[in-house]
C-alpha cells in the first residue's frame, strides 16, 4: 500500500509519499514516508513539535515527524490506518447493477 499526493500537515500543504505494511510483532499497521520540502514543516520539527496531524481527502491521521533530510524534506511516521484512502482491490469484480 502507497500513496503519492497532495496532503495538508497542521494546515500547510505538502506533497508526500507514503507507504505501509503490517508489522507482525505488534500485529498493528505502520505507515511513513517523506514530505517534499516545505519551510513551514521543517519550522515545526525544529521548533520542537513532532506530533502532528496529517490530512487526505476527508481522513485525519496522528503522525510523528522525524527528521529533517539534506534536500529539506521531514520523515514522517504514523501507526494504525493510513491516512490515505482505501484503493479498490484491483482483483474484484464488479458489481453488478440492475438498470
Amino acid at each position: 500500500m502507497s500513496y503519492h499526493g497532495p496532503a495538508g500537515v497542521e494546515g500547510t500543504s505538502v506533497r508526500v509519499h507514503l507507504s505501509g505494511r503490517w508489522e507482525p510483532v505488534d500485529g498493528r499497521f505502520h505507515w511513513g514516508g517523506r514530505i517534499e520540502p516545505e519551510p513551514r514543516v521543517a519550522h515545526l520539527l525544529r521548533s520542537g513539535r513532532r506530533d502532528v496531524e496529517v490530512r487526505i481527502a476527508d481522513r485525519v491521521r496522528a503522525a510523528r515527524l522525524a527528521e529533517v533530510d539534506p534536500w529539506g524534506g521531514v520523515r514522517i511516521t504514523g501507526v494504525g490506518d493510513p491516512p490515505w484512502p482505501p484503493v479498490a482491490d484491483p482483483n474484484s469484480a464488479p458489481e453488478l447493477t440492475e438498470g
